[in-house]
């Protein structure tokens, strides 16, 4: 298997970021965004996915956590495009739900290259810290946008912690399934012959 890996950096007026992303990792993170919550987030997403992840982010938090936590899923999208490549041998397909005490959260995804997302459900609280609860669904779309993931994420439960941490982790799952490379199968799992 080659080294399915990518760093990349952005920076505009409202963050810098820098992230590297190792897919076949063994879920080492080392996360500081200034936002706790997602930091503990991100490190979540990184074990239970199995990525080794690095992210250093200076947002605009004296604004709020919009920036931060978007231009993060926007990096975080491209480096799994540029870490698959042409994608030839994934599985592609994932379909996970992740317990969390009174919560759960169902993702599904297609590594298909065409960028398209769904949510169900809201958050019971409007924060968890300093984090945004409906940033978390905002996350998984800018995540899906720009890793071209067709993406369909539910949460339902009663503690805003619990809704956005099942979410993080399933969506973690999901991808490591679907980004897993099938040693049966040496194309890409396209009849187009490309994703």
């Amino acid at each position: 298997m080659s080294d399915r890996s990518a760093a990349v950096s952005r920076e505009t007026a409202e963050t810098e970021i820098d992230l590297t992303l190792v897919v076949d990792g063994d879920g080492d993170s080392e996360v500081d965004t200034g936002v706790g919550f997602f930091d503990h987030m991100l490190a979540s997403f990184a074990k239970h996915g199995l990525f080794d992840l690095t992210v250093h982010c200076d947002g605009d938090l004296a604004v709020d956590d919009h920036h931060t936590v978007e231009d993060v899923a926007i990096v975080l999208g491209e480096a799994f495009a540029e870490a698959l490549g042409d994608k030839r041998g994934i599985v592609r397909y994932a379909d996970r739900q992740v317990p969390l005490d009174e919560a759960v959260a169902g993702v599904v995804v297609d590594v298909s290259g065409r960028p398209y997302f769904e949510f169900d459900g809201e958050f019971s609280q409007q924060s968890v810290g300093e984090f945004t609860s409906h940033m978390a669904e905002h996350f998984a779309m800018s995540l899906a946008m720009n890793a071209g993931l067709t993406l369909h994420c539910e949460v339902d439960g009663d503690n805003a912690h619990h809704e956005v941490e099942a979410l993080f982790k399933a969506l973690a799952r999901a991808l490591d399934d679907a980004t897993r490379v099938d040693e049966r199968r040496s194309d890409t799992p396209s009849t187009k012959g490309e994703l």
